[in-house]
């Protein structure tokens, strides 16, 4: 990513069990201030000691649902980045519990544009922007009903639309 980029100087935890995906996150996030954590405990006392632009959680492997309430009752924007968690399910309940963007570990080496997308939108979610860039990969990946499936994902679909629709 060039010097311009939004995420320069930014201060983010990223939260994963496995050491060779905190590397890619670090090659990938080199105009950062990082911090690495490969457990809950640890991750846990980074949120509470700490203030910081972004946080960036795996699902399996380090309790990232409970991080995720810590993150956001701090007020931390909070991404979910998973492989193994990546489900309809696992989607929803990033949603409920309050992260701004729930990513697949596949597509790790586009974070910096994602994580821009964050901090760009001041900390707010950026469903509406990240359904937009992932739909084809998520219909692949939960079939091409997958919203039609679920109440929840039809209601928020229409949500972001009029939210959409209310900023214009």
């Amino acid at each position: 990513m060039s010097s311009e980029s939004h995420l320069k100087d930014k201060v983010i935890l990223v939260v994963d069990d496995e050491p060779d995906v905190l590397e890619t996150v670090e090659e990938e996030l080199d105009m950062c201030l990082l911090h690495k954590a490969t457990d809950y405990d640890t991750a846990l006392q980074y949120l509470l000691s700490y203030t910081y632009d972004v946080v960036i959680l795996d699902i399996m492997g380090v309790n990232g649902f409970e991080l995720l309430k810590t993150a956001v009752s701090r007020g931390f924007p909070t991404v979910m980045l998973t492989a193994h968690a990546l489900s309809p399910e696992s989607l929803k309940k990033s949603i409920k519990l309050g992260a701004v963007s729930f990513l697949p570990k596949e597509k790790i080496l586009e974070l910096g544009s994602f994580l821009e997308d964050v901090v760009l939108g001041e900390g707010k979610p950026v469903w509406a922007k990240l359904f937009g860039k992932l739909e084809g990969y998520f219909e692949k990946r939960f079939g091409p009903d997958w919203k039609e499936k679920d109440k929840f994902f039809k209601e928020f679909e229409e949500q972001l639309k009029q939210e959409l629709d209310n900023e214009s």
